[in-house]
């Protein structure tokens, strides 16, 4: 059974306004956070306006205006990654002059910051409650299904009990739809998976990528887990969407240790 239903009403959080906004959660002061909207930046046409992907067809000096924008209001840094939808996990220090080829990166000294891009899949933020080292990961359904969320908790070096996650935002339950290859990827392995998938005909599900990510963070011992209530298709003003537009921008989740305030 799923715990969703076809006829269900679909609540959207409060719209966020604004180019960035922080994770809602409970970490350390030190451990700092943003995460990019669509909005504030240069880019024009389908990739209006702050997008911060270089590999998507826009203009490279606005990408460079915009990411530019995006390290104003970081401390150190941003070491964004060459993602190819794996499931490796680099230290980000190593990724600040030449992006690495991999989707998630760990940092303990508070020289970097961890950086993920997205338009729909999920990036998940993670720090130790000690607030000693930081994560960030990207997790499309091909590197949640490969095990990048437990590479990344295995990266970090401390136990699961004291790792919390913030899941920044992603397509969401009603706007995920997928075939039978990614329902066998998951089920096969995790069975309490089959809740998150709801059948809807032709061999396709509505799939909640949050549902999974919790549920695979949970068996890595990983219980404090936050966010996961935004729908990047669904709130078109304020996210992009590759699902739902095609050729489009990317947004960037961040987090890193402020060791100015510790």
């Amino acid at each position: 059974m799923s715990h969703h239903t076809l006829n269900q009403a679909i609540h959207l959080p409060h719209p966020i306004t604004g180019s960035f906004f922080a994770a809602d959660w409970n970490a350390p002061r030190h451990v700092k956070t943003l995460i990019s909207t669509r909005n504030g930046g240069v880019s024009e046409g389908v990739y209006r306006s702050l997008n911060l992907g270089a590999h998507v067809g826009d203009n490279s000096d606005h990408v460079a205006q915009n990411r530019a924008i995006v390290q104003s209001q970081v401390s150190v840094p941003l070491a964004y990654l060459n993602q190819i939808h794996s499931a490796d996990v680099v230290q980000a220090s190593d990724s600040v002059h030449t992006p690495q080829n991999a989707d998630a990166s760990w940092d303990n000294t508070g020289t970097v910051a961890c950086a993920v891009m997205t338009a729909d899949c999920l990036p998940v933020l993670f720090c130790d409650r000690a607030g000693t080292v930081v994560a960030a990961a990207h997790a499309g359904w091909r590197g949640l299904a490969n095990g990048v969320l437990q590479n990344t908790v295995a990266a970090m070096g401390v136990e699961p009990i004291e790792i919390m996650a913030y899941f920044a935002p992603a397509i969401g339950a009603e706007a995920f739809e997928v075939g039978q290859d990614v329902f066998d990827a998951f089920v096969t392995n995790l069975s309490p998976a089959e809740s998150a998938f709801q059948a809807i005909g032709g061999g396709k599900y509505l799939a909640d990528i949050y549902f999974l990510a919790r549920l695979i963070l949970q068996r890595e011992g990983v219980n404090q887990i936050f966010g996961g209530e935004h729908c990047t298709v669904l709130e078109r003003d304020t996210f992009f969407s590759y699902r739902r537009d095609g050729q489009t921008g990317r947004m960037v989740s961040v987090i890193w240790l402020d060791k100015g305030i510790i």
